[in-house]
């Protein structure tokens, strides 16, 4: 907790979002900066709750009123230390989670919550800044060697951890910059990447290996690692797209979101793309309202649209927490990201029917029809849309089954997800997984979570 009474004499504050005008002409956060003593203001809201749901609201559990009431006090220092035992990269989750430990805030019941989220980011980024943040190399090596699959946020927090616990790992990642979706999924004005590779250098440091352009299944043979490895960890995410599978889905210029925004990330690193999937000048269509559609509309918006649509299935949320989704469950409500301030429609209940183009095969319309919250179609209510790009941003239907998964011969839930035990252990032997590839599209909290558990998994199977 922090200032005793705090709850009662402050309001809540978030730091402000740079002019959307000027912001969409660069790829830079979007957040100015927040003064100290605002933080602090802030962090004295915490209050003597008794029971903390904000604990049980993260997946993590992050001790939330230890580390606010050490921020309150001024103790930077310890702040980060009480941070960093249950959360491996704040710097990330303070600033892409949608802080789900908000929402079960009980100061939330019925006043805004406490603002949890930027505390945290706040911490972390003056450790950095300080120079609180050192390598914590092992003291005892185990002799075990641990492969990790996938350099997301799972397969990065179960590196650090395993790492730290002395065994010898080594992280085989398919792309050519390690950070999977944090790398080339997350746009840059929401989480800049020097910030991954601020946390490499600490990894490195701690004798965790990286391996780029290892795409295990394809140029890295499953037999070797299964030879060379004690134990390995899948976690490659959750990267298979859900398709639309209607008429004209096969004309140019509909993409999946995935194939657009890590094209972008990649000329923000300063890579060349050829052919690269622009929205310049284009009327854009995006179908998916969750928040990698936003992430298409941001970025639809710094690439200089012409114009931006947005369609979501769903009905529109209630403007307040839904009664369905009381506290301390995460609300069902409207939420206005911040690529809905730049510009663009959004629109609800909208289902799309079909595509049709030009004679070059190009999309040019988009044939569509409202619906009732059961999906009916509702009479007389279809209409056309002109579009020159189409992006689909509906989620992820489980991971890549050929090639690894395949190749390995892991047992798979009823979602198409890895099966594993209580200890994170596929039904291979010595074979773990961890994060959307387990428990499918998920949040970046939920993944360094997952990285976390499954490391103590592997290390009770290495030491038994």
């Amino acid at each position: 907790m922090g200032k005793v009474t705090g709850f009662m004499e402050y309001t809540r504050e978030l730091p402000q979002r740079r002019d959307p005008a000027a912001r969409i002409r660069d790829w830079f956060e979007i957040y100015q900066p927040f003064p100290d003593d605002h933080l602090r203001t802030q962090a004295a809201r915490c209050m003597d709750c008794g029971v903390p749901f904000c604990h049980t609201g993260c997946p993590l559990t992050n001790i939330i009123p230890d580390w606010n009431d050490l921020v309150y006090r001024g103790h930077w220092k310890e702040a980060v230390r009480q941070l960093h035992a249950t959360n491996n990269f704040p710097e990330f989750t303070g600033r892409i989670c949608p802080a789900p430990c908000e929402a079960a805030c009980v100061l939330s019941i019925n006043e805004p919550a406490v603002t949890i989220k930027q505390i945290e980011k706040t911490i972390i980024d003056r450790a950095f800044e300080a120079g609180y943040i050192a390598p914590e190399p092992p003291v005892v090596p185990s002799g075990k060697r641990v492969a990790v699959v996938g350099s997301g946020p799972a397969g990065l927090a179960a590196a650090q951890q395993l790492a730290r616990a002395g065994h010898d790992v080594t992280v085989f990642e398919k792309s050519d910059r390690i950070g999977g979706l944090l790398r080339y999924g997350i746009p840059n004005f929401k989480m800049e990447k020097h910030l991954i590779d601020r946390r490499l250098v600490q990894l490195r440091a701690e004798g965790v290996k990286f391996e780029t352009n290892a795409h295990v299944g394809a140029n890295v043979p499953v037999e070797d690692l299964r030879r060379e490895f004690d134990a390995i960890l899948l976690s490659g995410g959750a990267e298979q797209p859900r398709n639309l599978n209607v008429p004209g889905r096969d004309l140019q210029g509909i993409h999946f979101a995935m194939e657009f925004l890590p094209q972008q990330n990649r000329v923000c690193e300063g890579d060349a793309v050829p052919d690269q999937i622009l929205a310049t000048g284009k009327r854009v269509v995006i179908i998916g309202g969750g928040d990698t559609g936003a992430d298409c509309l941001g970025t639809s918006h710094r690439q200089g649209a012409l114009s931006v649509t947005q369609f979501e299935l769903l009905p529109q949320p209630p403007d307040t927490r839904s009664p369905s989704t009381p506290w301390p469950l995460w609300p069902m409500q409207l939420r206005i990201e911040s690529s809905h301030e730049e510009g663009g429609v959004r629109d609800w209940s909208v289902n799309t029917v079909k595509f049709t183009g030009d004679e070059q095969g190009n999309v040019r319309q988009l044939h569509a029809v409202r619906v009732t919250p059961k999906f009916e179609p509702l009479p007389g209510t279809e209409f056309t849309l002109q579009a020159d790009l189409v992006l689909l941003a509906m989620g992820f239907t489980g991971p890549v089954k050929n090639g690894m998964i395949d190749q390995l011969g892991v047992a798979l839930d009823a979602r198409g997800n890895v099966a594993a035990d209580a200890d994170y252990m596929s039904s291979v032997p010595g074979v773990f997984a961890a994060g959307d590839m387990r428990r499918g599209q998920s949040l970046v909290v939920w993944a360094i979570a997952e990285g976390r558990k499954a490391a103590e998994g592997i290390d009770r199977y290495l030491v038994a």
